[in-house]
């Protein structure tokens, strides 16, 4: 038998394994400094550090750049050794490395500045998503040239999900990120409303299951054996994880819409998927456990294997507690509060965080050829990290159960809620210091790890092209009597692409597609007419300042949320949202009823004040004072949004964006009078200002579905070819002649 020579190149290896420890570090940080905002709001000290800006650039920090390169790094060590051949191009390995770190520079830069799309999880712009979407493919091109001149028949079970991640990303991307560009960093969802709502959560739950977890779990089937010398536990038990888990999970996303405008059939789907996906996932944290068999003695010695086996346990616990919370009747506490935010980081600082320091503390060793440099050191980061994971997650638990229970407490009379949401607010203060106190042990354990490896590698000499040798692959696909039936599509690594697509693509094509086809799932509304310029102009100010983060604009059919918000959020209010806005988080109250006619409007002078300093209208406030907001209204792009938006469906009448301007600075013209009406004290109002803009959005907000909004009365016979007036009679697109009233 032929016997041929190569070398593994663990050079890329090194690169995308001190981008994840810096990438972290640094996502990390961001974080404590986000959370540390909720509880001394003056931390928002510009607009490029304010909350909701740094927000999604924590979350895109810690998904991209930190679990990112873990990926890759994982991948590209583990990938070469189980298929016993250097990866297929050098070349592509540093464009993957150098590209992957150009996005995340790109997203560190733009999004403080507000450059975002308004969907979480997704937030970088269309320059941004087509660069992504480039490096993926190179990533993919370079594995499975690998796999095709492999010298081992079989592709064992961590490579399965690696193909998995390669290939749903791969649509997850694409499907989500359809929009149109308005200018060089804006742009539109192409989709509206629920539907938008959908394929973004559908995108958003199998992100998390398809970048945060299938790719781990391929790393756990290679490093956990690895780490503890002892087969995986059940090779049948990996098959039936692995489909079962690929197929079930691609159904889940719309239990994050539960009580939602979202047709009822794809709530339920949702529901059930989500019940099944409890089996595959603790079949796979078992799976992980069993192989450790026996040498939990080891366990207790090892630094590396007691952080695998605390990121597996955490894996177990986030997977029983995401069906959970799929359930009607515990999403009802649990969705919009604390209770969500605590189940995420579960999952990011026990599964991702934990099992990327094992990953490091074995990598580090073995890529420098030396002994780590204390042991004593890497438990000590241990205890501390878990300490930190516990001090993080159990207050957020806490906080979560009893801010809902605050929300929905009536008095003893049973007909006036009892507690403000400002007074829920204030609540919560004590656990978000606790929070962060436990951000900042965690924070402080990949202090000591960093110093910990930084000493190996001084110690040690690395090696970039380690020299290995195997026999040559011969007939690759011809099987061996006696093997087992699943070998066949081991051998066939694109038909297990194939498959794997075809697994994935059932789900969602079967929620996906009749909400996007079937006009009847989205019941219209007469009366809901498109935005104003300037209020379209206002909503992009509210996105770009990342308002979604805190505030929803979902008001559930419940009594509670009636009696606090008014009437509940339909189908049909949204068609014209390119994004939707219904938020995940209310860390401040729903506004999708704070328009005019409805029980949470305020008046154009209180959000004037309240947005440049929130504490004089809501004492006890923790948002930022958005004293940028005084800036002039930049309307060079309007014209472009208005056709922008007539393409996506919006029916805005051919020619108007030639009117757009001059109907934006009346109907700014008349919310400075209104302000400056309500409140004389006010002298530093202009009609120019973003501000201005922003609160004609917020005064439109729910207002459609009453009677004729007074301020809408000042330019909707523009908007729409014919709209009912008060006294039944049409007005002809174009008519301006009332617009000084």
């Amino acid at each position: 038998m032929q016997v041929e020579k190569f070398s593994y190149d663990n050079r890329i290896v090194k690169l995308f394994l001190i981008a994840t420890i810096t990438w972290g570090l640094i996502g990390m940080l961001v974080g404590l400094f986000a959370s540390l905002e909720l509880v001394w709001p003056e931390l928002n000290a510009t607009s490029w550090l304010s909350f909701g800006r740094i927000r999604p650039l924590h979350t895109n920090a810690v998904i991209f750049a930190f679990v990112g390169n873990g990926i890759f790094a994982g991948v590209y060590y583990s990938l070469q050794r189980l298929l016993k051949a250097r990866m297929y191009s050098d070349l592509l390995s540093n464009i993957n490395f150098w590209g992957w770190q150009l996005i995340i520079v790109a997203a560190v830069i733009t999004l403080p500045m507000g450059y975002t799309s308004g969907k979480e999880y997704a937030e970088l712009e269309w320059p941004i998503d087509i660069a992504i979407t480039l490096m993926w493919l190179v990533w993919g091109i370079n594995m499975f040239g690998t796999i095709l001149k492999r010298r081992v028949k079989h592709m064992y079970v961590a490579i399965w999900f690696y193909i998995a991640t390669f290939v749903t990303v791969a649509v997850l991307h694409l499907v989500n990120s359809v929009e149109l560009p308005v200018s060089f960093m804006k742009s539109y969802s192409w989709y509206a409303g629920v539907q938008d709502a959908l394929v973004q959560w559908w995108y958003g739950h199998n992100a998390v299951a398809f970048f945060l977890t299938t790719p781990y779990l391929g790393l756990m089937y290679y490093f956990v054996p690895k780490a503890a010398n002892r087969p995986v536990y059940s090779y049948r038990l990996s098959i039936i994880h692995f489909w079962s888990l690929i197929f079930i999970y691609i159904w889940a996303g719309p239990h994050h819409l539960l009580y939602s405008s979202l047709p009822d059939w794809a709530q339920s789907l949702g529901i059930v998927f989500s019940i099944m996906l409890l089996f595959p996932s603790w079949g796979g944290m078992l799976n992980g456990l069993l192989t450790l068999r026996g040498v939990w003695d080891k366990v207790r010695d090892d630094a590396v294997l007691k952080f695998m086996v605390v990121a597996i346990t955490c894996y177990g616990m986030a997977t029983f507690e995401g069906p959970l919370l799929s359930l009607k009747n515990v999403n009802w506490i649990a969705h919009f509060t604390d209770w969500i935010v605590a189940h995420v980081h579960v999952g990011g600082l026990g599964w991702n965080g934990m099992l990327t320091f094992g990953m490091a503390y074995y990598l580090v060793p073995k890529l420098w050829r030396t002994n780590l440099y204390s042991k004593a050191l890497a438990n000590a980061h241990f205890w501390i990290a878990t300490l930190g994971i516990v001090l993080w997650t159990i207050p957020m638990y806490f906080a979560g159960f009893m801010q809902s229970l605050m929300w929905k407490q009536f008095t003893p009379s049973g007909d006036v809620l009892q507690y403000d949401f400002i007074e829920t607010v204030a609540f919560l203060r004590p656990y978000f210091m606790l929070r962060s106190l436990g951000g900042l042990l965690f924070i402080t354990g990949v202090c000591i790890m960093v110093y910990n490896l930084w000493k190996t590698a001084r110690m040690g000499d690395f090696l970039a092209n380690e020299e290995a040798e195997a026999p040559a692959l011969v007939n690759p696909r011809k099987g061996n009597k006696g093997e087992h039936w699943h070998s066949w599509i081991e051998r066939r690594p694109m038909k297990f692409l194939l498959f794997a697509l075809v697994a994935i693509l059932i789900g969602g094509a079967i929620e996906i597609v009749p909400t996007l086809m079937v006009g009847s799932n989205i019941p219209k509304i007469s009366s809901v007419q498109p935005y104003t310029p300037l209020e379209l102009e206002g909503r992009d100010i509210y996105i770009r300042e990342g308002c979604y983060n805190c505030h929803s604009q979902w008001v559930r059919p419940f009594r509670d949320e009636e009696a606090r918000y008014g009437e509940y959020s339909k189908a049909g209010e949204f068609v014209y949202d390119h994004p939707f806005q219904w938020g995940s988080k209310r860390t401040g109250p729903d506004l999708h009823r704070s328009g005019k006619g409805n029980a949470m409007h305020k008046g154009e002078a209180w959000h004037y004040v309240h947005m440049l300093s929130p504490e004089n209208r809501s004492e006890g406030s923790i948002m930022p004072a958005y004293v940028w907001l005084k800036e002039p209204l930049d309307i060079s792009h309007t014209a472009d949004k208005i056709n922008a938006m007539r393409t996506l469906g919006v029916p805005y009448a051919e020619g108007y964006e030639d009117q757009a301007v001059a109907d934006l600075k009346a109907q700014a013209q008349v919310i400075y009078e209104a302000i400056i009406e309500q409140d004389p004290d006010i002298m530093t109002a202009r009609p120019d200002m973003e501000l201005i803009a922003l609160i004609a959005y917020l005064e439109r907000l729910g207002s459609d579905i009453n009677k004729q909004n007074p301020v809408e009365e000042l330019l909707e016979e523009n908007l729409t070819i014919e709209i009912e007036t008060a006294d039944t009679s049409s007005v002809e697109m174009g008519d301006t002649t009332n617009i000084s009233e």
